[in-house]
């Protein structure tokens, strides 16, 4: 079932908004120079030491602790090179990793989301590899997933996974409430029937709804609503930018209407994803997000740890069936999924690059993004490889994880509901865009779950930037 999903996964992917993953591996039309490119830098090539370094969040729930196994690993293929890794929380690593870049002094390797990719390849700093990386490594992975990282004819980065962003619940509290959730997971639900299920499900000890919107994470929050609220990417076909429209000012409506309803805590917006995660397990709430697949199996070791008593759980911890759950839909508009695609990048510093230590880097990169490294972290994902040389590894791995049929069949379903591929949607345009969201939505959008400012107030911020951002052509008015 989980190779079944992983292939759902790859196949509903390419046909989405996010281009995504599919069949069989192949090389690029950007490959043109890659083998001549690789050449002439193994033709440069020294055996002096060289220090990779790289910044990385806990992408999976052991991966950092993976580091030094990987990094002797990679020592014993090439004894001239070390990889030096700088940890940090998903709440920290964006903040640092833009620091370094503002400074000119990024780490030679930093996990880059996909909808990053513009606004750092915008940098100058975020490197195009398709000029360093080899043709045997480029057809290593399947060309329908480079595509998350390509801009133009550029290739800024390679995938390690794909997933699909949604809700969770906890199955107990869900049914004590009158919630259908295998309902729920088959057909979906509208705005009303979600607010009216987690008003249901809010008691005295827990709430029926919580979304981590500490920091960055604000910005999730909104893009998993907004995409089913009739604004799928932040530009419609016409590459006006969408946050304008009305149904931008009635979802924000919405989310502020459950928590006035007490659903949810006024104070969401400090809300961070570990104690978002800390709240599910202790039973503070019945619904959270965002939900990812990996949350099955995440929970169901804590459910383990409880049931052998040796006080390993989470301190409080009961015990919690995750179920996947669908985001609710709004004012008629469709189900359209948050997509998302994780994977390294290279970047450069303000100097000249040293061909030398660039081809190490390279190397790096796809050690990383490859064979068993990205097979470990896909697995404990809950997601298929995106390589040939991962999901060989894959297949050698003995503890590959269990999964329910229904998360497994609603996160399938999900898959093939994911927002529509924008490939006309110019990096510069997506750079802006994300500048806007960073400076202005994500801050305005705290102080609206904080009660500190209204929709309507929100809204007209919004709308003065986006013109000032765009121009008055540039914006949606309906």
């Amino acid at each position: 079932m989980k190779k079944l999903l992983a292939m759902t996964l790859a196949l509903a992917l390419a046909a989405s908004a996010l281009t995504a993953c599919g069949g069989g591996s192949g090389t690029s039309g950007s490959a043109s120079g890659a083998g001549s490119a690789a050449a002439s830098a193994s033709a440069t090539a020294s055996d002096a030491p060289d220090t990779i370094t790289m910044l990385l969040p806990p992408v999976s729930s052991t991966y950092q602790d993976q580091l030094s196994v990987w990094a002797e690993e990679f020592n014993e293929m090439y004894p001239n090179l070390t990889l030096e890794f700088e940890n940090a929380s998903w709440e920290d690593y964006k903040e640092k990793l833009d620091v370094q870049v503002n400074a000119g002094t990024p780490p030679d390797i930093a996990f880059v989301e996909y909808d990053r990719v513009g606004t750092l390849a915008d940098s100058g700093l975020l490197v195009d590899i398709s000029e360093l990386i080899s043709e045997e490594q480029l057809a290593d992975f399947d060309e329908s997933a480079l595509e998350f990282y390509r801009l133009e004819d550029g290739l800024y980065g390679l995938p390690i996974y794909i997933s699909v962003q949604c809700l969770g619940g906890n199955r107990a509290m869900m049914e004590e409430a009158g919630i259908d959730w295998q309902s729920v997971q088959q057909n979906g639900w509208t705005f009303e029937e979600f607010r009216e299920a987690i008003k249901a499900g809010a008691t005295d000890d827990h709430y029926g709804f919580i979304f981590a919107c500490a920091g960055v994470t604000a910005a999730d929050y909104l893009n998993i609503m907004v995409k089913n609220a009739g604004m799928p990417a932040p530009f419609d076909e016409d590459l006006k930018f969408a946050y304008t429209s009305q149904n931008f000012l009635e979802l924000l409506k919405c989310l502020r209407e459950i928590i006035d309803d007490g659903s949810t805590p006024e104070e969401m917006s400090s809300v961070d994803a570990g104690k978002r995660w800390n709240m599910f397990l202790t039973g503070q709430t019945m619904i959270f997000g965002k939900g990812l697949a990996n949350f099955e199996g995440l929970a169901a070791e804590n459910n383990a740890k409880l049931e052998a008593n040796d006080g390993t759980a989470v301190e409080d911890s009961i015990e919690a069936d995750y179920i996947v759950l669908p985001v609710p839909t709004f004012f008629g508009e469709p189900q359209q999924a948050q997509g998302s695609a994780g994977g390294y990048g290279m970047f450069r510093t303000v100097d000249e690059p040293d061909p030398v230590h660039q081809a190490n880097v390279m190397k790096a990169l796809y050690f990383m993004a490859s064979g068993e490294p990205a097979a470990f972290t896909c697995n404990e994902l809950y997601l298929s490889g995106l390589s040939e040389s991962s999901r060989t590894a894959m297949a050698a791995i003995e503890n590959e994880v269990p999964r329910s049929e229904d998360n497994a069949a609603a996160m399938a379903l999900l898959t093939e509901q994911a927002a529509p591929a924008r490939p006309d949607i110019p990096a510069e345009l997506t750079a802006q865009a994300t500048r806007l969201m960073d400076e202005v939505i994500v801050p305005k959008f705290q102080a609206l779950l904080a009660g500190e400012t209204t929709p309507e107030e929100m809204y007209e911020a919004v709308r003065e930037a986006a013109i000032e951002t765009f121009g008055e052509d540039g914006i949606v008015v309906d």
